[in-house]
């Protein structure tokens, strides 16, 4: 079917009913064509600066950590990326047809009132990674402040703010600062800034992994470590769970994709720009990160293996004025070299954390916590309710160990928003052909009023099954029935498949209501 022509109501020339309805506001309107300016490469420098984050790095060493040699991991990793490029890719696609963000766009599915469920589901996953990946550039911080001042890492004694040192709650704050500013310059401030991040990024991380090359005479021992697993069954019951955390790495995007895709020029210019940005360069940071850290081993003997797989680390041991473990002398004797690197390695970190924060984990949840009152509630406010929210969480606790990391926290949320992503699939591709009517959505007596029990339904039944399973892991609970154990690794994809078939029977049921006529 040949995609109709945006009408001049849907690209914000709205009626007057939708333009003064309560779920009408402008950061939740469709984008006119005038605004819709991403290209190729800024959707595919998105990706690049979103992928290339600490986290990223260092997954890699968690599935090594757990059992896997350097290409099992890899590969791992490619094929859980190029799964969840496909829910990516079908959510994207309303986004740029119709100019509409995430929580507008679950309301076809969900209801005007239902959305919000999705929505705030989608929102506290974000405030989630919000306040880890702000940990994460806090400690950068004081890793290196603490290199070139080591007092630093004294202040304050033994007082401590929810865990956290006066120091380590000291760079967090300045952190957190430094992201919603960014956020209040609105989102062409967030195109910018991802744009020229993506190949600084790149470059630094290129010129560290020369370094290591250079410093270990090669690329060290780790290339030639083999699997810990003795068979295939053993590989298989830690390679799926992995698998799936990989998936749910990114789930959160296959949501709320839309609010990017919303500013495209076309749907050739989003889906070229995520399939040349996504997969690609998961697997080359990743790739870097087993190469950088296989050298590390040859060149900090004496250092704890788990800290060789944390970038931060290595930059420290790299900028400190005394020796690093298992060395006589520190790694640059010149102290004006040595504040120069340390200068250069906490900008690029700061960048590289600074521009997956705000593209995977405030732009959604600002436009979702918008959602919930568009009248009452802008995308900046919603942008500094994530920020406060991230750290009531207190992340420091979500990076406890890479067991807590991959198979509670990643895989566990990836029960969560597996189902959604089936529901909106099903609803935008099978059931709607992918024709929406773009006023209804923001008319609150409209055809998507209220609650689309169908979906919530849906939902339900597709979180269900792997709520025992995270329970046990989460070490709720003692013991659950087996097959609850055996069903949680696969909690993505279960939980997808369910909800899609649930949802796509009960709304057939409801299809005078759920379903638009088709043109």
């Amino acid at each position: 079917m040949h995609e109709r022509a945006l009408t001049r109501e849907e690209l914000g020339g709205l009626p007057k009913d939708v333009v003064e309805s309560p779920l009408f506001s402008p950061d939740l309107a469709p984008v006119p064509a005038e605004r819709r300016t991403w290209t190729t490469y800024n959707f595919a420098a998105l990706w690049i600066s979103m992928a290339h984050c600490i986290p990223t790095y260092m997954y890699a060493g968690g599935l090594i950590a757990v059992g896997m040699n350097w290409w099992q991991a890899l590969l791992t990793i490619l094929l859980g990326n190029l799964i969840v490029l496909a829910p990516i890719l079908l959510n994207a696609h309303p986004g740029t047809k119709y100019g509409i963000p995430f929580p507008v766009l679950a309301r076809a599915s969900f209801g005007t009132v239902g959305a919000n469920v999705p929505a705030m589901l989608r929102a506290l996953v974000a405030c989630g990674w919000f306040g880890i990946q702000t940990y994460i550039g806090g400690e950068a911080v004081k890793t290196f402040v603490v290199a070139l001042w080591p007092a630093f890492g004294e202040l304050g004694g033994s007082a401590s703010v929810a865990g956290l040192s006066a120091s380590s709650a000291l760079t967090f704050l300045v952190f957190w600062s430094l992201n919603l500013w960014i956020v209040y310059r609105g989102m062409n401030a967030v195109r910018v800034f991802e744009n020229w991040a993506a190949p600084l990024v790149l470059v630094l991380a290129l010129v560290l992994l020369l370094w290591a090359w250079n410093a270990a005479g090669g690329f060290g021992p780790m290339l030639d470590q083999p699997s810990k697993f003795e068979d295939f069954g053993a590989f298989w019951t830690v390679f799926v769970p992995s698998l799936t955390a990989m998936v749910g790495f990114w789930a959160t995007l296959s949501l709320n994709i839309p609010d990017f895709t919303r500013y495209g020029r076309g749907q050739k210019e989003q889906v070229w720009g995520q399939v040349l940005g996504l997969p690609t360069t998961m697997v080359v940071f990743s790739a870097m990160g087993v190469l950088i850290t296989s050298a590390s081993h040859a060149i900090l003997v004496g250092a704890d293996p788990a800290k060789l797989w944390d970038p931060v680390f290595l930059l420290s041991q790299l900028t400190s004025s005394s020796a690093p473990a298992g060395m006589e002398a520190p790694m640059i004797e010149s102290g004006f070299v040595r504040g120069l690197v340390a200068a250069i390695a906490l900008f690029g970190v700061g960048v590289a954390t600074v521009s997956v924060n705000i593209a995977a984990n405030v732009v959604s949840p600002a436009n979702d916590f918008a959602n919930l009152a568009p009248r009452f509630i802008s995308f900046r406010t919603g942008g500094l309710i994530t920020g406060l929210l991230g750290i009531a969480m207190m992340p420091w606790k979500l990076m406890a160990s890479a067991g807590d990391y991959i198979f509670t926290w990643l895989v566990g949320y990836s029960a969560l928003l597996g189902p959604i992503a089936g529901i909106m699939i099903v609803d935008y591709w099978v059931l709607r052909r992918r024709e929406l009517d773009v006023a209804e959505l923001y008319r609150p007596k409209g055809k998507h009023a209220g609650v689309r029990w169908s979906a919530i339904a849906a939902l339900v039944v597709g979180v269900a099954p792997n709520v025992p399973g995270f329970a046990k892991t989460a070490g709720w609970l003692e013991r659950v029935p087996a097959w609850c154990e055996a069903v949680y690794p696969y909690a993505w994809f279960s939980g997808f498949a369910i909800a899609a078939v649930v949802y796509g029977l009960l709304a057939r049921a409801d299809a005078p209501r759920s379903v638009e006529a088709r043109a």
